[in-house]
């Protein structure tokens, strides 16, 4: 008879013997799997990884053509000011180093603090700002021609950029164009550079891979990595704003460097991010290789870009303006006011009318408009299709330059209590001293007229193109709309000398 101590030390010693085989079988990549007392060897599951695209050949081909570019510029002092400077004044720098004050005026003026959607070649300093900054860049021709930002090199006077060998080479200013932010520099030494080539961005898809590569923080040489997140963005930069968003890692420096494509095409060139803290957020801008490649042309031939200036204010056409013009769709470019020193008064382009065409080309918004006549050069004769009085009609416009000091001027109303009330949209006025128009002395909280940000002061100048001087007339307009079918009824207002429109809903009436 087996004693239970013996059947215990059998049972211990078949444990032991199976835990050794799972870790023999473990060790050199086999599963144990029991059947009955005896352990069964078999394979374990393996899965092959999927082949992911690298971008080091890409990397290693494009790297050549990125440069740093460090810029210097003559400062004045920083108590060289003036009196009355708010950050300049005597005694600013005379503070004690741990003093609250210098260090809160310190912070303000820069050194820490970067909003949403900063650019990212700035001068960066501690206390007084430094004549350098730094930012990217990239050649793109084997004689030294390179682009970057225009507000890498804005102010400076001597530029230097670093080649990816760690070559010093001063280089010279070409030509500078704010309104897109491009400027072109050309090393003074004769070899032969390795560049690269823009891309055709009309290619360029939500999703695609792009490389950037520039100098964050001065660190040069740095490449990261992401997709197209977006196109056509409106950062409010400028009239020609279209930019593609990118994921890349994008940071202070790398302003002025170049995405890149798989096929090692630049698809852009990064100029700005948003980002709340000032680092990278994932949210990068970059100017289109399309825009870019223009731009960059005429500043080697011109050093400066010409474009055409049709000489108007203009605004989005929403839903409701559409409905009171009888547009079809919302689209095309609402005149507020044509300049009267502008190619478009003298051709009789009027406030109201809505541009909806250039030269057999749909213009779908203010920004398309921008960009159509800014890609135009001055005394371009071209024909423009304007929705006026519920009919289209063409206007022939020769287009001239674009004015470099845009000029404003300052209208002030008085506000008045007494008037007349537009009881359905919410609105008191009383006729202008001036006899043309009618001046709103009063807005009904929550009315329609509110919400659309009318207010006090503001001047009733016409109604769906009729002009008015009166509240009747304002009435008149308003029961002719009405009576055609229309559900909402145009008001064309002017604050401080300027034009704007709003649509108002008649139903009420």
């Amino acid at each position: 008879m087996t004693s239970p101590q013996n059947t215990a030390s059998r049972t211990s010693k078949r444990l032991l013997a199976a835990v050794a085989s799972v870790a023999v079988a473990s060790a050199v990549g086999f599963t144990a799997i029991t059947s009955g007392t005896q352990p069964v060897l078999a394979e374990a599951v393996r899965v092959d990884a999927p082949a992911a695209p690298g971008f080091a050949d890409i990397v290693e081909r494009v790297s050549p053509a990125v440069v740093s570019v460090r810029v210097k510029a003559k400062l004045q002092p920083a108590n060289d000011r003036g009196p009355g400077s708010f950050f300049g004044g005597p005694g600013f720098d005379d503070l004690p180093d741990g003093h609250p004050l210098k260090r809160f005026f310190r912070e303000f003026r820069g050194d820490r603090f970067f909003g949403p959607g900063p650019r990212g070649g700035r001068p960066e300093g501690r206390g007084r700002a430094r004549p350098v900054s730094q930012g990217s860049g990239f050649f793109i021709s084997e004689d030294g021609y390179l682009v970057t930002n225009n507000h890498v090199v804005d102010g400076g006077s001597e530029f230097t950029v670093m080649i990816d060998d760690g070559t010093e080479i001063d280089a010279t200013l070409i030509g500078t164009d704010p309104r897109t932010d491009l400027a072109v520099l050309k090393v003074a030494e004769e070899r032969k550079f390795t560049y690269v080539a823009f891309a055709d961005d009309a290619k360029v898809r939500v999703g695609d891979w792009v490389v950037a590569v520039g100098n964050p923080f001065g660190l040069g040489g740095t490449v990261t990595a992401g997709i197209v997140s977006a196109r056509g963005r409106d950062i409010g930069a400028g009239p020609y704003d279209d930019f593609i968003q990118i994921d890349a890692a994008v940071n202070r420096g790398n302003s002025g460097g170049p995405a890149f494509n798989l096929n090692g095409e630049v698809v852009g060139i990064n100029t700005a991010i948003f980002s709340p803290s000032g680092g990278n957020v994932g949210i990068a801008f970059a100017i289109p290789a399309s825009i870019a490649n223009e731009v960059v042309k005429e500043l080697i031939e011109d050093g400066t870009v010409d474009r055409g200036w049709l000489g108007v204010q203009i605004q989005p056409v929403t839903d409701d303006i559409a409905e009171s013009l009888g547009l079809a769709e919302n689209k095309g470019a609402l005149v507020t006011e044509p300049q009267s020193d502008g190619p478009a008064f003298a051709a009789g382009i009027k406030p109201g009318d809505v541009i909806v065409d250039v030269d057999g080309k749909e213009v779908a918004s203010p920004r398309e408009l921008a960009r159509l006549i800014g890609g135009m050069t001055p005394g371009t004769k071209t024909e423009i299709t304007v929705w006026r009085n519920g009919e289209s009609q063409k206007i022939a416009v020769e287009l001239t330059e674009m004015p470099g000091v845009e000029k404003q001027a300052a209208l002030q109303t008085d506000e008045q209590s007494e008037g007349d009330l537009l009881e359905n949209f919410g609105l008191t006025v009383t006729a202008a001293d001036s006899g043309e128009g009618v001046v709103v002395t009063a807005v009904e909280p929550g009315s329609a007229a509110a919400d659309r940000g009318i207010r006090s002061g503001d001047i009733v100048v016409a109604v769906n193109s009729v002009p008015v001087d009166s509240a009747d007339a304002v009435e008149k307009a308003v029961a002719e709309a009405s009576r055609a079918g229309r559900k909402a009824v145009l008001f064309q207002l002017q604050r401080d000398d300027t034009n704007r429109f709003v649509a108002l809903p008649v139903a009420r009436g």
